[in-house]
């Protein structure tokens, strides 16, 4: 069987073949397919078995059908079919008639349902599967486990090779999620106005944490996962598509395409970590820089300025310099002022800090990030003590650099990073 693209006879036409057609849908259309099934079923695995087996349907049917010509919306209505197939078998199987009978006639509104791919339509249902992933509920782990799964349409096996995880330690996560989803009863919907600002702050950080995890691996011997970041990218499109009007979403996406636009300068062809101050900026990528840019103005027109907003102008502060020495470190202390007037979190202290080091003189700087440091709260963060170190490298203060460096060392399980400070390390002992 062959893949890729033909042509029509006596045309220059290119058609695509079956299977890129099956990995479009799925890329593009996965997470609004699941979330109308999820919605009619009211079950995360029946949805999800339903649309496996429409899959492998449309893997056969389209190679002798040919491709219909709303690939979704065949999906959509074979899968309600299996749905329904699957109702239909257990009510065979089992003694709960009067379960069963609300499961069929819950879904009855569907058995109508033609293959009419001209006609047939379905409401996006995302917005209420991205609410309830995310709900105050479920722990951070099974938020971001399942926002993965459902809207991502990762394998538990891509989870948890993602996230270092044993298979059966993610698929134990998954499974206990959507059971405290169907016995807390947790309501498939769009939450109240009184509520769905808070909520959104969970959604957000939820995409945010599954950029980091791949912008910065906390463990292993990749400090990047371009493939988190990239689905993180992904579901923060989503969310500005559902939520257009919402400045903290268009900031978000912003700030996510502005950090990886410098995905490829951060480790060289020995993948050995590269400072921002050090990348070589021709590897970056302005066409992200560009979109990132533009989304940032676009938000702050808003007239809502929040977190993201912010963090994603001063990631657009260092993508418009064209050297370090061009950085506009003055106009990102000011608008790190502004974010610790919202946020007031240690991290962002920190962060000024390294700003003021750059603006105002490393001396300076190194009081405010001891400062930062005074509560305890940082004692625990690697970059920290990595900071702190840099900027006592810079001073001169050898002895007290080696030590924070050490520090540094022991709080992080990334062996790039690793390998970043013992030569920092190294050159430090070459100086004395």
């Amino acid at each position: 069987m062959t893949f890729g693209t033909v042509r029509r006879e006596n045309t220059s036409e290119v058609m695509p073949q079956p299977a890129e057609a099956l990995e479009t849908v799925f890329r593009e259309e996965y997470g609004r397919i699941i979330s109308t099934l999820i919605r009619i079923s009211g079950s995360f695995d029946l949805a999800e078995e339903a649309l496996q087996e429409a899959f492998t349907s449309a893997a056969s049917r389209w190679h002798a059908e040919g491709i219909p010509h709303k690939p979704g919306a065949w999906l959509t209505t074979v899968a309600h079919r299996k749905l329904l197939d699957a109702v239909r078998r257990d009510k065979t199987r089992t003694d709960k008639q009067s379960e069963i009978q609300y499961e069929t006639n819950r879904l009855q509104p569907y058995t109508e349902l033609e293959f009419a791919e001209e006609s047939t339509e379905y409401p996006d249902d995302r917005l209420r599967l991205i609410f309830t992933c995310c709900h105050p509920a479920l722990a951070r782990e099974a938020q971001v486990a399942l926002t993965l799964r459902t809207l991502g349409g990762l394998t538990t096996s891509e989870i948890a090779h993602a996230f270092l995880l044993p298979e059966t330690t993610m698929a134990q996560r998954l499974v206990r999620a959507k059971q405290k989803i169907r016995l807390a009863q947790i309501p498939y919907e769009i939450p109240s106005l009184e509520v769905i600002g808070e909520r959104l702050v969970a959604v957000r950080a939820v995409i945010y944490l599954i950029f980091n995890e791949g912008y910065a691996a906390s463990t292993g011997q990749r400090l990047i996962r371009s493939d988190l970041c990239g689905e993180a990218i992904r579901l923060a499109r989503v969310l500005c598509e559902l939520l257009p009007d919402e400045p903290e979403n268009i900031g978000l996406l912003a700030l996510l395409l502005l950090q990886d636009s410098r995905r490829e300068a951060r480790v060289n062809d020995q993948a050995d970590l590269i400072t921002l101050e050090e990348q070589d900026r021709s590897r970056w990528d302005y066409k992200e820089i560009d979109e990132g840019i533009q989304l940032v103005e676009k938000a702050l027109a808003l007239g809502r300025v929040g977190n993201y907003q912010l963090q994603a102008a001063i990631a657009a502060l260092h993508a418009e310099a064209k050297t370090s020495e061009e950085t506009d470190w003055r106009q990102i202390v000011a608008l790190y002022d502004e974010l610790m007037r919202i946020t007031s979190s240690p991290v962002v202290a920190l962060n000024r800090a390294a700003a003021i080091a750059m603006s105002e003189g490393f001396e300076k700087g190194l009081s405010f990030i001891e400062s930062a440091g005074a509560n305890g709260k940082l004692d625990d963060y690697y970059l920290f003590h990595a900071s702190r170190a840099d900027l006592l490298r810079r001073l001169n203060r050898l002895d007290d650099a080696k030590v924070a460096y050490v520090q540094a060392l022991s709080l992080t399980s990334n062996q790039v990073e690793q390998n970043f400070i013992r030569r920092r390390l190294a050159e430090l002992a070459v100086r004395d």
